[in-house]
């Protein structure tokens, strides 16, 4: 069976984490708004107690931590529900970055076709926005500023830091897409000028089906959010429905463990790295992506000659790899990161990705080279001798 090698998809499940999912599906499974029994009671102090996990990771609070179905979800209801106060307050321009995902795009237009302003700073050619281009697209009347953590793409860093240090006064709420980077990279994400940030549960060996929205508050006031459901009060009435304790327990588990245990799967992620390039640079590799911006658990190649179909076909038995962004592949379109990066058409149709985690197998290294290598000679034979 190939080895799983697209954990920025989505990663396996920590089997500890699957064991606190098991026990609040099947043993726990009081509904945390139930008031009349103790089933209730130990739902709801479950819940409680992954709030203050996922907040440890970013040193934020309890009451700070709003628990949504992912960072798609998360992402726009930071967003989305930002813009009555914008309308209210006149603050109608928003800044955010060409290399944003689709979950960051797209509610983002969905605000501009509402009568917001958008200004989307431009990448360098090493995969990341310069924090004095994110600062030349601010105005007067900046409501938001959205930079992701990581890329999902090619697994660059954004300079977060230097970023919130040059919005400093400026009112505007600065927000952080986190799916690729939370509990990962822990450091960043502490910044308190940070106000939003976006997490998901599957990348970080929790279930499918549950993120958190963090807002943090600002000299004591939290960022002016509005709900985008009605129908229940739950999660500081910004998120109505029945919480799903089990999953929401699994996510808390997931960030007990990161908190824990980053530094360790950061070094085995990148002992990793370390064989996967050794094996892809005799194979000409072009690394997309600043290598030394790059997080541990994520590569973004071209291979000369091959595209990336190619490439994904001739490992099909050998790695799971993508093109790319998960909720993307289906579109079949040209990657709007690599382009924002300015490449060559050929190195943005031959980007592949590999992602990796502290539970991946070793690849059968050679085979994977052998597999790449017999591609390129099929793809550069003459139709004749096919």
């Amino acid at each position: 069976m190939a080895v799983y090698l697209d954990c920025a998809a989505t990663t396996p499940p920590e089997p500890r984490v699957l064991e606190e999912v098991i026990h609040y599906l099947g043993v726990e499974f009081g509904n945390a708004g139930s008031r009349t029994h103790a089933y209730g009671a130990r739902a709801r102090r479950a819940v409680e107690h992954a709030r203050d996990q996922v907040a440890a990771v970013v040193s934020a609070t309890r009451g700070e931590v709003v628990f949504t179905s992912g960072a798609t979800e998360s992402n726009n209801l930071a967003l989305l529900g930002l813009a009555e106060h914008g309308l209210a307050s006149g603050r109608t321009h928003l800044v955010a970055t060409q290399i944003e995902h689709s979950a960051v795009l797209e509610p983002l237009q969905a605000l501009v076709r509402r009568g917001f302003h958008l200004t989307l700073a431009p990448c360098t050619p090493g995969g990341w926005v310069a924090p004095e281009a994110v600062w030349d697209a601010m105005r007067d009347d900046t409501l938001l500023v959205s930079v992701m953590q990581v890329n999902n793409e090619t697994g660059v860093r954004q300079p977060l830091a230097e970023i919130a240090r040059r919005l400093g006064d400026h009112p505007a709420y600065f927000h952080v897409d986190a799916a690729q980077g939370f509990g990962k990279e822990l450091e960043p994400l502490r910044n308190p000028r940070i106000d939003l940030i976006s997490v998901s549960g599957h990348k970080l060996y929790a279930p499918k089906g549950v993120g958190a929205l963090i807002a943090r508050r600002r000299a004591g006031r939290r960022p002016p959010l509005a709900p985008l459901m009605h129908g229940g009060g739950q999660e500081l009435g910004l998120r109505p429905g029945t919480l799903p304790v089990a999953l929401i327990a699994g996510l808390g588990k997931a960030a007990e463990l990161a908190l824990a245990e980053a530094p360790r799967w950061a070094e085995q992620c990148a002992a990793y790295k370390r064989r996967l390039l050794a094996a892809l640079e005799p194979l000409g590799a072009a690394v997309n992506g600043s290598p030394e911006h790059t997080v541990p658990h994520l590569l973004n190649v071209s291979l000369p000659g091959l595209t990336a179909e190619e490439v994904i076909e001739a490992l099909e038995e050998v790695a799971a790899i993508s093109s790319g962004a998960a909720c993307a592949a289906q579109s079949q379109t040209c990657s709007h990161v690599l382009s924002a990066m300015g490449l060559r058409d050929e190195r943005i149709e031959g980007g592949v990705r590999f992602s990796w985690c502290h539970l991946t197998p070793d690849v059968d290294w050679r085979r994977l080279a052998d597999g790449i290598e017999r591609s390129r000679r099929q793809t550069a034979a003459p139709l004749s001798a096919r």
